[in-house]
């Protein structure tokens, strides 16, 4: 099967399923190429390494399209016209439909998430949307008044925002077959495109991410962008419950870190008497040693609509503590490889203590949760999934086309 790529994703958790996809694309035999604009993030996990070919179309920021943005669009932060970008996408769509694929795989846009080459595409594709823009959940609204905001921020919140969730919506209007990476997530396209969608499960790299038998350390692990709906000074404050005989330190590994929030969170920590380490753009070989020492991977984000992060940490036979949200309570199983919680301190405490102290149950949860990435939650099954959603995608269009 030949198959076309197309991304616009900076640094992070899609970028990394989109890498271990593509990686498991090569190896069953797909052959490979990647279309680009230059603002996605190339040097974060490169594609090139699995691809024939890596096509980087330039994106130039030109005085008609900052006003056809302002005019049309709005533009994001940076002042990066959305207008050129459209015309990016288009043409990249044009080399596409030019070329011999049997397959576009369209990952999401890292400004406008449903990206405008889904208006251009006329060979059969598949658009893997992680999420909808969120922009409009009072949740978000709420977290983000803990980051101080200057004049300039404010006037992008109230009115560039707005324009860009339009132009999601818009974008997403034309996709002909979606796909999601969880039920939840399915959900949440349904509300907010009235669109379809099939789920398709990521996986994990399980050559990377796997036991290592290495001493475990008196810590727990949680990974994530440093956002506040990452949900970081909610896992302080949990800590903080934990009688400090046994309390273990917080390791967080993120990919950015604004520094107004990384200064509340480790004023928090020093507040409620938690051990705080914060870690920005480790390589994967230190990250997977984070999650081998760890004592537990902790996570609580609000509404994470996947989130691979308690998968890693499972192929490495780490047990979870996680708040019963989202997509997590699909892939990890109470009490079997770890512990769902309601949204409350006291409890999510409890549960950390819980497995602290229960060495019997630990090891028990260490086992299975290993059993159960590899059962089903790796990257070569993730890809024989996606394989099959491709191959029904292409046969939908081989239909409307006779």
């Amino acid at each position: 099967m030949r198959v076309a790529i197309f991304h616009n994703l900076p640094s992070g958790g899609a970028k990394r399923a989109l890498w271990g996809t593509v990686k498991y694309l090569s190896r069953a035999g797909c052959s490979i190429d990647v279309f680009v604009p230059s603002t996605a993030n190339e040097d974060f996990l490169p594609l090139r390494q699995f691809a024939n070919s890596v096509t980087v179309m330039p994106l130039h920021t030109t005085p008609f399209g900052l006003a056809k943005s302002a005019i049309k669009y709005l533009f994001p932060r940076g002042f990066l016209s959305l207008a050129d970008q459209e015309e990016a996408q288009k043409k990249l769509a044009d080399i596409i439909n030019r070329g011999k694929y049997d397959i576009v795989f369209v990952e999401q846009d890292r400004y406008t998430m449903s990206p405008f080459i889904l208006k251009y595409l006329v060979l059969p594709y598949v658009y893997y949307c992680q999420q909808p823009r969120r922009s409009n959940e009072a949740i978000l609204k709420i977290l983000g008044e803990k980051i101080e905001t200057n004049l300039v921020e404010k006037a992008w919140t109230e009115y560039c925002i707005p324009r860009l969730d339009s132009i999601d919506r818009e974008n997403a209007s034309y996709a002909k077959m979606i796909l999601s990476n969880s039920c939840f997530s399915s959900e949440a396209i349904l509300r907010a495109y009235g669109k379809n969608s099939f789920v398709s499960y990521l996986g994990v790299d399980t050559q990377l991410f796997r036991p290592l038998k290495m001493e475990r350390e008196p810590y727990v692990l949680s990974v994530g962008s440093m956002a506040p709906e990452k949900g970081f000074d909610f896992i302080i404050r949990a800590l903080g419950l934990v009688d400090k005989a046994i309390r273990p330190g917080l390791i967080i590994v993120g990919n950015v870190a604004r520094a107004a929030y990384r200064d509340y969170l480790e004023r928090l920590a020093t507040e409620k008497g938690v051990d705080l380490e914060i870690k920005i753009l480790i390589d994967d070989l230190e990250l997977t040693g984070l999650y081998n020492k760890a004592q537990l991977c902790v996570y609580a984000p609000f509404l994470e609509p996947f989130g691979l992060v308690p998968l890693e940490a499972m192929a490495c036979g780490t047990p979870v503590v996680a708040v019963r949200e989202g997509g997590v309570r699909e892939s990890v199983v109470h009490n079997e490889s770890g512990l769902l919680t309601d949204r409350d301190e006291q409890k999510f405490a409890d549960a950390i203590t819980e497995l602290l102290l229960d060495k019997e149950k630990y090891q028990y949860m260490s086992g299975k949760a290993i059993e159960i990435v590899s059962n089903f939650w790796t990257c070569e099954k993730a890809v024989q999934r996606l394989i099959q959603h491709m191959r029904y995608s292409i046969k939908n269009a081989m239909s409307r086309d006779r």
